[in-house]
């Protein structure tokens, strides 16, 4: 399945910190960032549902995330 989310990431060395951080955390396949788009959206792929422990994730570290439909 794959997950998107709007975010307020803003710049790159966040999104890597934060890609890591849902690596270690979750079982992912992937997890990608568009920091071009308005939404600074983030795109996840796995196999679990996953979004509850994404929001939660990218909270803990202050940043705002709610999954899109």
């Amino acid at each position: 399945m794959i997950f998107v989310f709007k975010t307020s990431v803003k710049y790159r060395k966040q999104a890597n910190f934060l890609i890591r951080e849902l690596s270690h955390n979750l079982q992912i396949t992937s997890c990608t960032f568009d920091l071009e788009d308005c939404d600074k959206i983030l795109r996840i792929k796995s196999d679990y549902k996953i979004s509850d422990d994404v929001i939660e994730i990218l909270c803990k570290h202050d940043f705002f995330c709610d999954e899109l439909f």
